[in-house]
């Protein structure tokens, strides 16, 4: 995957699990379930001990494109690409982070929250952004408003986004695709509730599509 064809990737998936997964050993049931319930992509975080492992796993496992999340620093991007990862996902706009990915050749999109930010990311040639934390920011009226002046932007609207507010996000016309953790919870993987994960994401997808 390069750094081109991740938009057409995150447009067909439309909905991208985040995925904070505390034990390589869940990794691969996991990576199942997504897959069962029809995600094409997903972005594990990098906020667990266990993270490459289970990048690493699921990456092999095949039927995902998986990324890393919450990467901050370049030399967590050169740990992610060696663990598989297909795409880099940043919560915020960060110069070295976004060059490193450059000089690996795996796209990568950064966090913005302002429209300064936004305009950083469009000058680096950047036209893909997460937009987080989109909720608590003033959720779709924000978004729509940093959308207005940029219209080349398109977002990926990530944190604190559930279910409920899947389809208003994905109608608005200047998102791509929306990021959400609710399909697979600490508490589902504690449970291993493979099913349920399962159905959360087949009912997120089959969403996206209506």
């Amino acid at each position: 995957m390069t750094g081109t064809d991740l938009a057409p990737v995150l447009a067909g998936a439309r909905v991208m699990p985040v995925l904070t997964v505390p034990s390589a050993a869940t990794a691969g049931p996991l990576a199942d379930a997504l897959a069962a319930g029809g995600a094409r992509c997903a972005e594990v975080t990098f906020r667990t001990s266990d993270a490459e492992q289970v990048l690493k796993e699921m990456a092999a496992h095949g039927g995902l494109a998986v990324g890393a999340g919450t990467v901050l620093t370049p030399e967590q991007v050169d740990r992610a690409v060696a663990a598989g990862a297909r795409f880099v996902v940043s919560p915020g706009f960060d110069e070295a982070v976004v060059a490193k990915c450059r000089d690996l050749g795996v796209p990568v999109v950064p966090g913005i929250a302002t429209a300064t930010e936004l305009m950083r990311a469009l000058k680096a040639g950047l036209d893909t952004v997460k937009f987080f934390p989109a909720e608590p920011l003033g959720g779709i009226p924000m978004l729509r408003a940093l959308a207005a002046p940029f219209p080349r932007a398109r977002f990926v609207p990530t944190g604190g986004i559930g279910a409920p507010r899947l389809p208003a996000y994905l109608a608005a016309p200047a998102v791509l695709a929306v990021g959400g953790s609710w399909m697979a919870t600490a508490d589902h993987l504690r449970r291993g509730d493979y099913e349920e994960i399962r159905r959360l994401t087949a009912e997120a997808v089959h969403g996206s599509a209506t």
